[in-house]
């Protein structure tokens, strides 16, 4: 017999479970369209070389593969190290190649300016662990169309919007710009075939600290003069004075020198940010000089959603201006962000079933089925969620249950009876 358990990194979820999910991604959507933006659907399958085209990052080598119809045992065995003969579809890995296809495919029947939402599950061959699933749920915001800081603003300020009406007060916003990334860089001395191995090693500077990073790039064999300037930045002495997003914030941690323009785009974006935020204090913004974001499609700004509960992320994402010219030869300019679905839920305070009125209808076995379906339809027709339970000898039990199933109230039903009195499950 095969095994009863979902395969691993896949879950199953109870009623409970399911209900709770179903609230969060209500509320993330209505917060979502009241900022104008609009829900799609694609296909969970892909073509087989778009999911491979090179714009996924190291996602492509996550991506689950679908075998070509029709193939014979011979066929198989003579393209067996060839992939993209053995497959020619697969599941997607992210919501971002769909996006960018999908916009390809009905341009001419979108706005200039197109504001997508994208809730679906993705697939990747992760290797399970604790909250890294081979399945899970992506919360997908989009702007095709628009190459100005509104793009950026309009996203920071939808998702702090969102996750505090999930809450989560107190989230913040880390930023910067992969322009300003490969700028300090090259003013460090790194060159430019460098500089991607250099990010991967600079996005552990977190877990490893200065000096980790630093001594990895030299057991890398990178130019030794950037090392040192890289280093004695690193170093340099800090007064340890805050200041708030804007400009000073970001040229203090940068190298003297920074480009005006792109240091200008990230300012228009916090002032944005602040008239959304009215007088309520300091802008939830803070520019971080060493994010990355490992994904090698973002063109400009990157952004990573933050709270102070948790020491991980809780979503990001960023500008991508050059992924949807792969598929129209132009280039349009995108960008995007995603929220954490799987560790927000998670943070997202157990209330109760948003439909407060919810009741159970305990009922002897005698009763007849008509007397049953006329006491839910009423019930029903008044607003109210209902389940039906034939009573059993350890009612406490079965209420228990109720009640974490989300019902709020019971009542007990015998046959020949005109109503129900209803007591709450408290």
């Amino acid at each position: 017999m095969p095994p009863v358990n979902p395969p691993r990194g896949m879950r199953d979820f109870l009623p409970a479970d399911k209900a709770r999910r179903e609230r969060v991604l209500a509320t993330i959507r209505a917060r979502y369209r009241a900022h104008g933006f609009d829900e799609i659907e694609t296909p969970v399958l892909e073509e087989y070389a778009r999911l491979h085209a090179g714009i996924g990052g190291d996602n492509e080598k996550l991506a689950y593969n679908v075998l070509r119809r029709g193939l014979s045992a011979d066929a198989i065995r003579a393209a067996a190290d060839d992939p993209a003969a053995l497959t020619d579809l697969g599941l997607r890995y992210d919501l971002t190649v769909p996006l960018a296809r999908f916009y390809a495919t009905h341009r001419a029947q979108l706005p200039t300016v197109f504001r997508a939402i994208q809730i679906a599950p993705v697939w990747r061959a992760e290797r399970p662990q604790k909250g890294r699933y081979r399945q899970f749920l992506q919360c997908d915001i989009d702007i095709i169309g628009d190459a100005t800081a509104r793009g950026e603003a309009e996203l920071a300020i939808a998702t702090l919007d969102t996750i505090d009406a999930l809450g989560l007060t107190g989230g913040g916003i880390r930023i910067n710009d992969r322009r300003l990334l490969e700028w300090m860089l090259g003013h460090f001395g790194f060159a430019a075939d460098e500089q991607p191995g250099v990010l991967i090693t600079i996005d552990k500077l977190d877990k490893t600290g200065p000096d980790g990073v630093t001594a990895e790039l030299r057991e890398r064999g990178t130019t030794a003069a950037a090392v040192d300037a890289f280093e004695a930045f690193l170093h340099r002495p800090s007064t340890g004075a805050h200041h708030p997003f804007g400009e000073r914030q970001i040229r203090t941690a940068l190298p003297d020198g920074a480009p005006d323009e792109v240091v200008a785009h990230l300012v228009e974006i916090g002032a944005a940010v602040a008239a959304a935020q009215g007088p309520s204090g300091d802008v939830p913004l803070e520019y971080d000089p060493f994010l990355v974001r490992g994904m090698g499609y973002y063109t400009g700004t990157i952004f990573e959603l933050s709270h102070p509960s948790v020491s991980y992320s809780l979503g990001g994402g960023g500008r991508y201006d050059g992924m949807i010219g792969r598929f129209l030869g132009q280039d349009v300019p995108a960008v995007g962000f995603s929220i954490g679905f799987e560790r927000i839920v998670d943070l997202v305070a157990a209330d109760q079933d948003a439909a407060a009125d919810a009741v159970v209808l305990v009922h002897d076995r005698d009763v007849p089925v008509a007397e049953l379906a006329a006491h839910k339809a009423r019930l029903v027709a008044s607003g109210a969620r209902v389940r039906l339970e034939t009573r059993t000898k350890n009612l406490k039990a079965l209420l228990e249950r109720a009640a974490a199933d989300g019902y709020t109230s019971f009542a007990t039903v015998a046959a020949g009876q005109d109503g129900a009195e209803r007591k709450p499950l408290a």
